[in-house]
């Protein structure tokens, strides 16, 4: 499932084929992805101006303005979606389900699973903080409001294992899988650890280990591990680089022990067992 990286990246992507383009009109094949298309963007969109792209966790918030009035168009890519520029005359395929038409080319989304969503807020682009989506969502790990102490306070009582509670999207949205994992290899911390028996110094380190993992990884494009692509077609990369992910039984990068695989909470979990405590 793309990730907080891979939704910046594509965000990043088509920000700024978008921003400042018309919406000349709108293609829904489908009555329903995760929720229900609302039929009203036939209507709502055409002739609108598309002011800003935004992400809020994994949301792609697309500002939109006609005549004074305003709305924001979410897009989530789900499992298997992903949103990419076509020329005008490319005939759709089998699971290219919404399209946004604009004077030179075509922003289309593919979603193969139809676990994505394509939803509409009216009024001004902070009324999709209301949306029941959106609301729910914990604070932005890379925004001046994610803080160490705030994090500390946030995380440091609970009793479960540490990996699962980071990819808690009520608390910091973002740390998917893959992630949480690396974030905890890079801070030394073992995934199998609980929350409430790390010190402070150790969720400090934790602290910046997540930002640095998730700014490493937009570098790198995000990971492209299943279905997951660019606005270009093009494949992230930082699963390469990855410490731990994936390498279950290869060598530790840092120690040179074991690479090991447990499952948790349904999630594979990948740690070393000899550098992470």
């Amino acid at each position: 499932m793309p990730e907080l990286p891979e939704v910046e990246v594509c965000r990043l992507g088509i920000a700024p084929e978008l921003e400042g383009a018309l919406i000349r009109a709108v293609a829904i094949r489908v009555p329903k992805l995760r929720h229900d298309i609302p039929p009203l963007l036939r209507e709502a969109l055409p002739g609108c101006l598309i002011v800003a792209v935004r992400r809020r966790g994994k949301y792609l918030l697309i500002d939109c303005r006609r005549d004074g009035v305003e709305g924001t168009l979410i897009i989530h890519l789900g499992m298997s979606g992903n949103l990419r520029f076509v020329p005008p005359d490319l005939a759709p395929e089998k699971h290219d389900h919404f399209d946004l038409v604009l004077d030179r080319q075509i922003l289309r989304f593919a979603d193969p699973r139809r676990f994505g969503v394509v939803l509409w807020q009216p009024g001004p682009p902070s009324a999709v903080a209301t949306h029941p989506l959106i609301a729910v969502l914990g604070v932005e790990p890379l925004s001046a409001d994610f803080t160490v102490d705030g994090f500390y306070a946030a995380i440091s009582r609970r009793k479960g294992p540490v990996k699962p509670i980071l990819m808690d999207s009520h608390m910091v949205v973002g740390i998917g899988n893959i992630y949480a994992s690396e974030s905890l290899f890079r801070a030394g911390i073992s995934p199998l650890r609980a929350a409430n028996r790390i010190s402070r110094l150790s969720y400090d380190v934790l602290f910046e280990a997540i930002r640095a993992t998730l700014s490493d990884a937009i570098a790198a494009g995000g990971s492209s591990i299943r279905d997951y692509v660019h606005s270009d077609g093009g494949a992230g990369c930082f699963q390469i680089q990855a410490g731990v992910y994936d390498r279950a039984g290869e060598p530790c990068l840092r120690c040179g022990g074991v690479v090991r695989q447990v499952r948790q909470a349904g999630r594979s979990t990948y740690y070393c067992n000899a550098c992470q405590h």
